[in-house]
């Protein structure tokens, strides 16, 4: 299994619920293709450097994942014909410098994605109090 980067970019007018029912449809493609993934960032909507399809900007998603070599071709392929989908980019790590780096970036995302968990957990809390009392 190879390490690899997708970073792709969905239509600005997509709703927050089919952007999200997309990038589920992104992951079950990679799982159902052998993919391990390792972690997910949701960069949210940014300007594009050029306009793309009329859009000049995008709702940006990167996965880090585990994927056998022949996986590859299949997910772009299903990418590639997906409308909502603007713009993809798939990265291979290769040597032992960059796969350090990939799994550098992945410990950095899991450990951004616990602490904004743990920040979120206590403002529930306080507000099912709020509500109890």
């Amino acid at each position: 299994m190879r390490h690899y980067e997708l970073l792709f970019v969905l239509r600005p007018t997509l709703t927050e619920e089919e952007a999200k029912a997309k990038v589920n449809f992104i992951k079950e493609v990679l799982e159902k293709n052998g993919a391990k993934i390792a972690a997910q960032q949701d960069i949210g909507i940014r300007k594009l450097a050029y306009s793309v399809k009329k859009f000049e900007r995008g709702n940006y998603t990167v996965y880090y994942f585990k994927a056998p070599a022949n996986a590859i071709g299949e997910i772009e392929r299903i990418i590639r014909i997906n409308e909502e989908i603007i713009k993809f980019l798939t990265v291979k790590y290769d040597n032992k410098k960059e796969v350090a780096h990939w799994e550098k970036s992945v410990a950095s995302i899991v450990n951004r994605n616990k602490k904004d968990e743990a920040a979120a957990k206590p403002e529930k809390k306080e507000s099912e109090e709020a509500d109890a009392s």
